[in-house]
């Protein structure tokens, strides 16, 4: 499950997904509007958390912008103002529940989790590329008839690798796609995934590293 947090009050939203983190959610967190929707026009979201009044681009905007091109799968609106008339307003434009703040935290994570049941999941079609079959569906791999057991972040990695047929992907790119930002930030977890992804693989290697360039299968 990956989460967008979009709240003005930096330390809120860093407090809402440093919590969800705890919960084993990969979280993005951005602090206007404008940010929001430049980081949604290129990651899927499964969930995003929403603060209604925000400055740049209005909370409203954004929520009828998401929800018009189907760039996120379900938002939550987060807002101070809780009478029903604001609650039917923010429902009516898009967003598919409702929290007024404060709130508990448990209550805001089961809200996400039930959210994220709810959103959308294509049938993505098989993948295949130099003897490597990935079925994201049933999220099993097999190369050359051997069946390959991969964790989450070993197979969404493969899945990236083969979902641009052969392209070359930037380490930048890779990262932002299988880890959300905060984890992806300095650390060494692309080339310790790669190393273990290599290994379970087999030789001969697929995957090629271009030095300063990044990597393709």
């Amino acid at each position: 499950m990956r989460v967008l947090v979009v709240e003005d009050e930096e330390e809120l939203a860093d407090t809402i997904a440093r919590g969800l983190r705890l919960h084993a959610i990969a979280v993005d967190a951005v602090y206007d509007g404008q940010e929001a929707m430049e980081l949604s026009g290129h990651v899927h979201y499964d969930v995003v958390v929403l603060d209604r009044d925000l400055p740049e681009v209005h909370g409203d905007d954004v929520c009828r912008a998401l929800t018009a091109t189907g760039a996120a799968g379900r938002i939550l609106m987060l807002t101070a103002a809780g009478q029903i008339r604001d609650r039917v307003d923010g429902l009516s434009l898009g967003a598919d529940d409702y929290l007024v703040k404060p709130f508990a935290f448990a209550e805001l994570v089961s809200r996400v989790r039930a959210l994220a049941r709810r959103a959308p999941r294509e049938a993505a079609p098989p993948l295949e590329r130099a003897g490597i079959r990935l079925d994201p569906a049933r999220r099993t791999v097999v190369r050359d008839g051997r069946e390959v057991t991969l964790n989450r972040k070993e197979f969404d990695l493969l899945h990236e690798l083969l979902r641009v047929d052969g392209a070359l992907v930037s380490s930048a790119a890779l990262r932002k796609s299988v880890w959300d930002e905060h984890a992806a930030a300095g650390t060494g977890a692309l080339r310790v995934t790669l190393t273990s992804l290599r290994k379970k693989l087999g030789a001969p290697s697929l995957i090629e590293n271009v030095p300063g360039k990044g990597y393709r299968l």
